[in-house]
C-alpha cells in the first residue's frame, strides 16, 4: 500500500470516529438548565452509588425523564450500581421509542447482572434465567441493527452458572446469526459470542451450530481490507476460547489483511490444546516474517523454546518490544553457545545504558544470560547492582533472585533508595530465604512506597517472629491510616493478612463524592481532546469521552491541568496488551490518593482505547492504560474515557520508563 493510501485511510478512520464522538459525547453543551442539573444530580447520586433511598429515587426518577440524555445517563447509572434486583427498572426502557434508550437499557441490564455471584440462590437463578429469556425474546422483534447488537452482547456477558442458561444463549445468538444481514448485527453476534465463550468455559463447551456460525464469521470480508475485520477478530478469539480452532480458520486467519486477526492465528498457533500441526508451524513461520510488529512478536513469543538463528537474529528487529522479547526467550537457551555469546557481547558494551531509552536490551540480556548460563551471569551482575539507573538495579534484582543470589538481594531490599527495587529483593528473598529474612521485611514496613509495604507486610504472614513483627505491622497500618489515602488500600490489606485480623476492614479511607460537579464544569468539558507528549517519542492526542465517563473525564482533567501528570512515566508496557502510566512511584501501587468511581459503558477495548487502571471495583487512582490491541476481555469491567485520535504509531513505540513531559487540554 502506497503512502498516499495509507493517509486517506487513516484520515477516513479519523472522521468517522470523530463524527461517531459528536454523536456519543454529545449532551450538556446544548442542555436547557433544568435537565443539565439534573444530570449533574444523577451523576452526584452516581458517584455516591446510590448510599440512600433518595439518590435511589433521583436515579429512577431520571430514567422516567422526557430528556434523551438524561433518561439515558440515569439508565447508565441504574447498570453500573450493579444490583440486579435494579433490572426490572431497566426492562421498560427496552421498549422507549429512541433505539439509543434501547441500547443503553440492554447494556444496563448485562451490567446489572453482573451483581449476582457464583454462589447464588435459587431464587437470583430464576431471576438470571427470566432476564436472559426478557433480552432474548426482545431480540427477536428488534428492529434496530445497534439495539440488536446490545442485545447480542449482553446475552453473551451474563454471569451464567447454569448449562441450561447457556444453551438459551448459545441458541439465542445463533438464531440472530441467520438473519444478520450487516456489519452491525454480525458485530453483535461475534461480540456476544466471544463474551459467552469466556463465560461458559467452566459449565460447557459452545454447541456445534455456535461454532459453525464463528467459522463462518471469522471469515467475513476477508478478502477486503479492513472490511468486517473486528468480526472477525472477536469470531476467532472466540473459537480459540472454545478450542475450535481448525486448520482451514487458521490458516486462512495467518495471510488475513488485518494484523490483529493474522496476531491472533499466531496465538492460536501456540495454545497448548492444539496438537502442533502442519498449520501452526506454517502460521509461526509466517508470522516470523509478518511486516506487523504485533504478528512478528507473537510468532515469537509462540516458539518459546527455540534456539536457532532466527531466534537470535530476531534481537536484531527494528521493532524494540520485538527485540526485548527475543532477549527474554534466550533465556531457555543455555544448550546454545550461540545464544550466550550474544548475550554476552551484549552486555559487554554498556556505553548507552545510562540514557532514557538505552537500557533495555542490556537489562533483558542481564536475566537471560542468569538463567542460561548462571556462572556467566553472575559475573556480569556486579555493574548493574550499583548502576545509577534505578530499572536496571530492577531488573538486577530480577537477575539476582533466578541466581538465588541472597546476599546481593538483602543489600538491595536493606539499602537501596528505589522502593520498586526493594519490592523485586523483597518478593525474591520471600521465595528464597522465607522466614529468616524477618528482619529486613519488618524493616522495610517503614518504607514510604506502598509497593515496598505491601511485599514486606506478604513476606511476614505466617511468621514464626509474630512478636517481633507485631509492632512494626501496627505502626505501618496506623502510619497509613493517617495519611489517609485510599491508594494504599493493597498495602494495608496485606498488613491485615499479616495480622491474621478479621476484625479489621480495609476501605477507602480518604475518599468523599464530588459534590462539588457544576454544569458549567461539565460544559466545560464537553468535547475536550488531550494532547500527550512522549519525551524523546512524539506526541499522540486522544479524544474525551465526557458524555459516558464525565467524573472520570473531570478528575483527568483537573490532573492534567495541575501538571499531575508531567515528568511521570509509563511504568508498565505489556506489548500486545497495554501500556500503563501517570504513577508518582512508577507502580501500580501509587497513584492518586483518592480513588475513583469505574464508569463501564459501551464503548469497548479496542486498539487505543484509553482506560483507568484499577485494581477492583472503584479502585482507579489516576493510573492510565492505552489497549494496543482489542482487549474485550476488558469490556464492561474497566472505564473507557477516551480513544487515541491520532499518534497511535507513537503509543506503539512508547517502552518501560518513558516519561511524559506534559499533557494538554485542548478545549
Amino acid at each position: 500500500m502506497t503512502r498516499k493510501a495509507t493517509a486517506a485511510i487513516a484520515a477516513r478512520a479519523e472522521t468517522a470516529l470523530c463524527c461517531a464522538l459528536c454523536v456519543f459525547c454529545g449532551g450538556l453543551a446544548f442542555a436547557p438548565v433544568a435537565s443539565a442539573q439534573t444530570r449533574v444530580a444523577i451523576l452526584q447520586a452516581e458517584d455516591r452509588r446510590a448510599a440512600t433511598p433518595a439518590d435511589l429515587a433521583t436515579l429512577r426518577a431520571g430514567a422516567r425523564s422526557e430528556d434523551e440524555q438524561t433518561r439515558r445517563a440515569a439508565i447508565r447509572a441504574l447498570g453500573r450500581l450493579e444490583r440486579p434486583s435494579l433490572i426490572p427498572d431497566l426492562v421498560p426502557a427496552l421498549r422507549h421509542a429512541l433505539p439509543e434508550i434501547r441500547a443503553e437499557a440492554a447494556n444496563a441490564i448485562g451490567q446489572a447482572a453482573q451483581g449476582w455471584t457464583a454462589n447464588r440462590s435459587a431464587a437470583d437463578a430464576r431471576a438470571l434465567s427470566s432476564a436472559l429469556a426478557t433480552l432474548a425474546a426482545r431480540l427477536k422483534i428488534e428492529a434496530e441493527p445497534d439495539v440488536r447488537a446490545a442485545l447480542c452482547e449482553t446475552i453473551g456477558r451474563l454471569p451464567y452458572a447454569a448449562a441450561t442458561d447457556v444453551d438459551q444463549a448459545d441458541r439465542a445468538l445463533v438464531a440472530a446469526s441467520t438473519s444478520a444481514t450487516t456489519i452491525t448485527d454480525r458485530l453483535g453476534v461475534a461480540k456476544g459470542f466471544e463474551a459467552l465463550a469466556r463465560v461458559a468455559q467452566k459449565i460447557q463447551p459452545l454447541s456445534a451450530d455456535a461454532v459453525t456460525t464463528l467459522r463462518r464469521l471469522a471469515s467475513i470480508g476477508a478478502g477486503e481490507n479492513g472490511s468486517g475485520a473486528r468480526i472477525r477478530r472477536l469470531a476467532f478469539v472466540a473459537l480459540a476460547t472454545a478450542n475450535s480452532v481448525d486448520d482451514t480458520t487458521l490458516r486462512a486467519a495467518a495471510v488475513d489483511p488485518d494484523m490483529q486477526v493474522r496476531r491472533e492465528a499466531m496465538r492460536a498457533a501456540a495454545l497448548p490444546s492444539r496438537a502442533n500441526t502442519a498449520a501452526d508451524a506454517e502460521a509461526l513461520r509466517a508470522g516470523g516474517v509478518d511486516p506487523s510488529p504485533m504478528v512478528r512478536f507473537e510468532a515469537l513469543r509462540g516458539r518459546r523454546g527455540d534456539c536457532d538463528v532466527s531466534m537470535m537474529a530476531a534481537t536484531h528487529d527494528v521493532d524494540m518490544h520485538v527485540v526485548l522479547l527475543a532477549f527474554d526467550q534466550l533465556a531457555a537457551c543455555g544448550g546454545s553457545p550461540d545464544a550466550i555469546a550474544l548475550l554476552e557481547r551484549t552486555l559487554d558494551d554498556l556505553s548507552d545504558v545510562g540514557s532514557p531509552r538505552g537500557w533495555h536490551r542490556a537489562a533483558h540480556a542481564l536475566v537471560a544470560l542468569a538463567s542460561a548460563a548462571p556462572g556467566r551471569g553472575a559475573a556480569k551482575l556486579p555493574p548493574f547492582t550499583t548502576s545509577r539507573v534505578w530499572q536496571l538495579r530492577m531488573y538486577a534484582a530480577r537477575a539476582a533472585a533466578v541466581l538465588s543470589d541472597r546476599a546481593t538481594l538483602a543489600t538491595f531490599a536493606s539499602t537501596d533508595e528505589d522502593d520498586n527495587v526493594r519490592e523485586a529483593a523483597i518478593d525474591a528473598l520471600a521465595k528464597l530465604e522465607g522466614h529468616a529474612a524477618d528482619a529486613v521485611y519488618i524493616a522495610n514496613l517503614s518504607r514510604p512506597g506502598y509497593q515496598t509495604v505491601r511485599a514486606a507486610a506478604l513476606a511476614l504472614v505466617e511468621s514464626p517472629h509474630a512478636d517481633a513483627a507485631k509492632p512494626a505491622l501496627e505502626a505501618a497500618w496506623q502510619r497509613l491510616e493517617q495519611e489517609g489515602h485510599d491508594n494504599s488500600h493493597d498495602a494495608r490489606a496485606a498488613i491485615v493478612k499479616a495480622q491474621n485480623r478479621s476484625d479489621r476492614s480495609v476501605r477507602p479511607i480518604g475518599r468523599t463524592p464530588r459534590s462539588d460537579i457544576t454544569a458549567e464544569e461539565l460544559r466545560r468539558v464537553a468535547s475536550p481532546r488531550a494532547r500527550i507528549a512522549i519525551r524523546g517519542v512524539g506526541t499522540f492526542e486522544l479524544a474525551l469521552f465526557t458524555s459516558v465517563a464525565p467524573l472520570t473525564v473531570l478528575k483527568f482533567v483537573h490532573l492534567a491541568e495541575s501538571g499531575y501528570y508531567n515528568g511521570l512515566t509509563f511504568h508498565r508496557v505489556v506489548p500486545n496488551f497495554v501500556i500503563q502510566g501517570g504513577s508518582p512511584g512508577a507502580s501500580e501501587y501509587i497513584g492518586d490518593a483518592a480513588f475513583m468511581r469505574d464508569e463501564v459503558a459501551l464503548w469497548p477495548h479496542v486498539r487505543g482505547a484509553v482506560g483507568i487502571s484499577t485494581r477492583g471495583h472503584d479502585t482507579g487512582d489516576a493510573q492510565i492504560f492505552v489497549d494496543l490491541v482489542d482487549n474485550p476481555r476488558l469490556d464492561h469491567v474497566y472505564t473507557v474515557f477516551a480513544q487515541v485520535l491520532n499518534g497511535m504509531d507513537v503509543v506503539d513505540r512508547i517502552l518501560e520508563g518513558d516519561v511524559i513531559d506534559r499533557i494538554d487540554i485542548i478545549p
